[in-house]
């Protein structure tokens, strides 16, 4: 069985109760295993201050738990957030008193209109995780049936011993042991030299799997979060998006030209500024042109989310799909 990815939009004394607590930085990771079955749950533990905390804790994850104890400004913002990321599955759980018809109008027109409503049961909740990743599949493809494979990387290190380590999320295809790499932004490449899925040995991994990766030939210092690692010639590198863009029904006027906006994708959280903006009578669908400050590595098709730091207390603009 494979494993399941959630953005876990809730205290940490609630987390612990439901997993192990891992890697921790502006994002801290709790594990679920039962014997082949992993859950990471991922908290956003530096929101609200840093915008990107929770972009990160969304933008990889497959479902969502989102804990609720008060209407406040911030979950407005989380649901836009899990709404633009497209994370349509997802388990909320009300305290304080709260009733379903106080959060119900919040959720009209987003995903998280299908949400499911769980009683404050920590063992509960566990359990229904559980099932969800029990159906998912990551056994090894056959020979030939997936040739390609991708990998964005959130926390790297070197590892006494052991040599280069990062840890990430494989989000498309199949990466194999010994396979040759690119390392984007750039012309690096490493070699595979060993997979781990939570601590155990394996010598594949798939999309949606969780991994740690030895790797021979580069040094952990030549890599950032955000660098993908790829055997896959579809992956693009671009500093530059145009693109219909899709605006938050909140947002209150048109993108102009000389606004910086981030661009959220993957491990990666990008500043750039909008260098055309143009809307056929409807501000909140333009085609939009942004300049990216670094190189964008992703594959076509894919969204992006895209954030405005300056917009108080709405950050949120909307997404956009990458061609």
């Amino acid at each position: 069985m494979g494993n399941l990815t959630v953005a876990a939009i809730a205290p940490p004394d609630i987390l612990r109760e439901l997993g192990k607590k891992g890697t921790s930085s502006d994002i801290t990771f709790y594990n679920i295993k039962r014997e082949t079955d992993t859950i990471t749950l991922i908290e956003p533990s530096r929101y609200p201050e840093r915008l990107a905390s929770l972009f990160f804790s969304v933008s990889m994850a497959k479902a969502a738990i989102l804990v609720i104890d008060e209407i406040t400004p911030q979950l407005g913002e989380c649901i836009l957030m899990l709404d633009s990321a497209g994370v349509s599955e997802g388990f909320i759980v009300l305290r304080n008193y709260l009733q379903k018809d106080q959060v119900k109008p919040l959720f009209a027109g987003t995903v998280l209109e299908e949400y499911e409503y769980c009683d404050e049961n920590w063992i509960e909740l566990k359990e229904l995780l559980l099932k969800r990743a029990a159906l998912v599949e990551s056994g090894e493809p056959s020979s030939g049936s997936i040739s390609h494979g991708t990998m964005a990387i959130d926390h790297h290190f070197n590892v006494k011993g052991i040599g280069t380590v990062v840890l990430g999320g494989v989000v498309n295809g199949c990466l194999r042991k010994h396979d040759q790499l690119k390392v984007l932004p750039g012309e690096r490449t490493a070699q595979l030299r060993s997979i781990q899925k939570h601590d155990d040995d394996s010598g594949y991994a798939v999309k949606d799997d969780r991994v740690g990766l030895a790797l021979k030939n580069i040094d952990a210092e030549d890599m950032d979060r955000g660098f993908v690692l790829t055997t896959d010639p579809a992956v693009v590198v671009t500093e530059e998006i145009q693109a219909d863009a899709t605006l938050v029904k909140y947002w209150p006027s048109h993108i102009h030209e000389g606004m910086v906006l981030y661009s959220g994708h993957w491990m990666q959280f990008i500043s750039g500024k909008v260098t055309a903006a143009e809307s056929a009578g409807d501000f909140r669908h333009p085609r939009l042109t942004i300049r990216l400050d670094k190189p964008l590595v992703y594959l076509p098709g894919d969204i992006v989310v895209l954030h405005y730091l300056e917009g108080g207390k709405l950050r949120i603009v909307g997404s956009l799909k990458l061609p």
